[in-house]
């Protein structure tokens, strides 16, 4: 498989793959609402936390996604997680997604860090070619936050999916290409360094 196991450790978060034994701690992170307004499920039962597990490591097995759990270093815990998905090794792309984060970590440096982290892997160490963000159109807050990590905006799929409530939501897209990851680096570490951590 062209994605290895890997820990990717910052100043403020560690990231590694998800394990079984995670649902708990995870579970715990999940306990607000707000977290699955734009999500494609809710987490309202600690089966719908294995249900969650369970997917991520099919689609694992399978090759198309890869699950990390999100450590947060200060708070000492698990504070949300993320993924690889829409993998092609073929043609060295693939996406960003499926990242949810506790409430108490919002607006600090811990999602900067995880993007910054998981895309410097992808450019130089899996030597992608594009990296893919969406999100729900709805969700402004995580438009305007891929755009401040430096994702470009590449349109809208109208229409694109139907969410686990019955809203037939619209898909924003955006990407980074590799001939852009210098300057979005730069920003990204310039970002981080005026943070405190």
């Amino acid at each position: 498989m062209w994605i290895k196991p890997v820990t990717l450790t910052g100043n403020h978060v560690t990231m590694r793959p998800m394990e079984v034994n995670d649902i708990k701690e995870l579970y715990e992170a999940a306990q607000y609402e707000e977290i699955w307004d734009y999500m494609p499920m809710a987490i309202n039962s600690l089966e719908d936390m294995k249900t969650f597990l369970h997917q991520a490591f099919k689609a694992r097995d399978k090759g198309v996604e890869f699950p990390f759990v999100i450590y947060d270093q200060q708070q000492q815990k698990l504070v949300g997680s993320t993924r690889f998905l829409n993998i092609s090794e073929k043609d060295r792309h693939l996406e960003i997604g499926w990242t949810w984060l506790t409430p108490s970590v919002w607006r600090s440096p811990v999602n900067t860090e995880c993007k910054y982290l998981l895309l410097r892997h992808c450019f130089e160490e899996l030597e992608t070619i594009r990296v893919q963000l969406k999100t729900d159109g709805r969700n402004r807050r995580s438009q305007a936050a891929i755009e401040r990590i430096g994702g470009v905006r590449e349109g809208v799929l109208r229409k694109s999916r139907l969410t686990y409530t019955g809203y037939v939501r619209d898909t924003v897209y955006f990407s980074i290409l590799e001939s852009e990851w210098p300057d979005v680096k730069r920003k990204l570490e310039e970002k981080l360094a005026n943070t405190k951590v």
